[in-house]
């Protein structure tokens, strides 16, 4: 399905991002994978070669533009092109609004949201000139209907969604298209660290009656990145089991 297509996935190394970048490979494509961690993202490039696929793994600070920059700079040194972008890096720094520290709020929107600004300002220049590519923002549902404790994170997923229509409003006569995507409760890391009884009033809350799978937001990452969604730009795929609608 993505034979031949260069995809690069932030906050790669570890949840939805590292779920996202092998089943992207498993569809075909070579991999950019990228985080702040070397490590897990080492362990991740020999999976996504085991799968047949070339993988590149670049430790960066997203926030950074200059490793922005270098991000771009050694992905079209090795690969030539960029025709798929993920925009997944993401933190919680949850806490009530009256106790929330400025530096919470600082670090939120800078890793969730400037983060997506500056991959999305220095990509749109590569595929406006290829005049093709695939762009998705891993926004939220709490971005769509608010959550207690995560006006942060909240906002952050909202302005997502905001840079997601805009720049599919810039970049469609470019043959750009920019989706986002909202997962729901995901089992993760994040929402490991609820505990199980949180875990189970969480699902019962949800109509599908479960929280998600990484692989539920891989597969529709796969779908708005290939040749199926070419008629689709500036929507938010809600991918969370039902529970806001």
């Amino acid at each position: 399905m993505l034979q031949g297509k260069v995809a690069i996935v932030t906050g790669a190394s570890r949840g939805i991002g590292r779920c996202t970048a092998l089943e992207l490979a498993r569809a075909g494509a070579d991999l950019v994978v990228c985080a702040r961690s070397v490590a897990p993202l080492q362990t991740l490039v020999t999976e996504i070669e085991g799968l047949g696929r070339k993988a590149l793994a670049v430790v960066v600070d997203v926030v950074n533009p200059e490793d922005v920059s270098h991000l771009i700079d050694k992905t079209l040194k090795t690969f030539g092109r960029i025709d798929i972008l993920v925009n997944n890096a993401g933190i919680t720094r949850d806490g009530l609004l009256l106790r929330m520290k400025d530096s919470d709020w600082d670090q939120v929107l800078d890793t969730n949201l400037k983060s997506a600004f500056l991959m999305t300002r220095a990509v749109a220049k590569i595929m406006s000139k290829q005049r093709s590519g695939r762009m998705i923002n891993i926004s939220s549902v709490v971005g769509e209907m608010g959550n207690p404790g995560q006006v942060n994170y909240s906002a952050s997923k909202a302005g997502l969604i905001g840079l997601t229509k805009s720049v599919a409003r810039e970049l469609a006569r470019r043959n750009v298209t920019v989706n986002a995507i909202t997962p729901g409760f995901i089992e993760t890391d994040m929402t490991n660290e609820l505990g199980e009884k949180a875990r189970t009033e969480l699902a019962s809350q949800i109509p599908l009656g479960r929280l998600g799978q990484a692989e539920d937001i891989a597969h529709a990452v796969i779908y708005l990145a290939s040749d199926f969604s070419g008629y689709i730009t500036g929507q938010v795929l809600g991918v969370n089991g039902g529970m806001y609608m």
